[in-house]
């Protein structure tokens, strides 16, 4: 065995954990180094290495990387804008050893805006041709929703010059804020705007003022779902396939949902159907079991409220609304793994300050 892994190379072992990883940099840290600080062969000698393992530990982590000074090298580990993996980058960066010349950070930190300046498909984008201005709506006061002006807008290049608006965020609030704080955003030119027009270097400012104002008013709410009215619910979707509902009626009138902005749904298919598209007694029972699993992680009075349940032909969705998006990310992919060989579970996580996505189910 020992000869053959002279000729074929010894093959790695599989990284398992984020304790695996760190173990695996440790023995390559070196050469990453030189090859970052070099700067001429990144690619092939540390981000082609670094990729296939960062994907052992979990799905979706992108990185980013240079010289932070002469004597450190920076490896920033980014989500790239996907709310679902930042959990993961956080504890991956929290476990990170001490390496002397290197420095590990989770997701795009935020720079001073005189230095943000982003060259995206052809376009330049700086502090001196964007502009912003808020959309208040009475309805939804707590809503940040923002109308970003570009000066060379065209419709044409729509989508390219409104991802180069999300690279200059990124770059300038920090990914964490970009990703968060905002919950409606609108890329457009300055024709035919009426509105007072605010320089994009007093975004971060407002994003603070908002985000605190936020916070203190609704801090310390909590709601205890125990003495909670539940109401069943039957309809049909357009094809004729019987929708059958669960919702807490209590939380639906609720006046203080904002309090728990995050909507956070798992959705688990299932095969084991009686005659009318709904699951066997031995599939729901076991579907009930994982929805009590997933209650006892998530408690009411820790911020995450069980809104209720849908159940159509060959699908269960769990509805929940969150004060924070990090654990029931975590509980979520630890659903995902548990019942892999049983369920193809899947998720979403977004913000919905007003409870949209039950709008359907509220008293008309």
């Amino acid at each position: 065995m020992g000869f053959l892994d002279k000729i074929l190379g010894k093959k790695e072992a599989p990284i398992q954990s984020k304790h695996d990883f760190w173990n695996w940099f440790l023995k390559h840290e070196k050469e990453f180094f030189e090859v970052v600080k070099d700067g001429k062969n990144i690619h092939k000698g540390f981000l082609d290495k670094l990729a296939p393992k960062l994907e052992e530990v979990h799905d979706g982590i992108y990185f980013l990387t240079g010289m932070f000074d002469n004597q450190t090298a920076e490896l920033i580990l980014t989500p790239d804008g996907a709310i679902r993996n930042i959990y993961a980058i956080e504890e991956l960066v929290n476990e990170a050893p001490q390496i002397q010349g290197w420095r590990f950070t989770a997701l795009k930190p935020a720079s001073d805006i005189k230095d943000v300046s982003i060259n995206y498909e052809n376009f330049d984008f700086n502090k001196d041709n964007i502009k912003f201005f808020p959309n208040l709506n009475k309805n939804y006061p707590d809503e940040i929703d923002l109308t970003i002006i570009y000066e060379s807008y065209t419709d044409e290049k729509k989508a390219e010059i409104t991802n180069g608006v999300y690279i200059f965020l990124d770059n300038y609030l920090g990914e964490l804020h970009s990703v968060t704080l905002i919950d409606n955003l609108t890329v457009t030119g300055n024709n035919d705007i009426s509105e007072e027009l605010i320089p994009i270097e007093k975004l971060e400012d407002y994003l603070i003022w908002r985000e605190k104002e936020f916070v203190e008013k609704y801090e310390g709410t909590r709601h205890n779902t125990e003495k909670d009215n539940y109401s069943g619910f039957e309809s049909n979707t357009k094809d004729g396939r019987i929708v059958i509902g669960l919702m807490n009626t209590d939380l639906l009138s609720w006046d203080q949902k904002a309090s728990h902005p995050w909507m956070f749904i798992i959705t688990i298919p299932f095969d084991g159907t009686n005659n009318n598209g709904m699951p066997d007694k031995e599939t729901y029972e076991l579907l009930n079991e994982i929805e009590d699993e997933v209650i006892l992680d998530l408690k009411d009075l820790m911020g995450y409220l069980n809104v209720g349940r849908e159940t159509l032909a060959n699908r269960r969705e769990i509805f929940f609304a969150c004060k924070n998006f990090r654990k029931p990310t975590k509980v979520a992919d630890q659903l995902i793994e548990k019942y892999s060989g049983s369920f193809d579970i899947s998720y979403e996580i977004y913000k919905d300050k007003y409870w949209k996505t039950f709008r359907h189910y509220e008293p008309r």
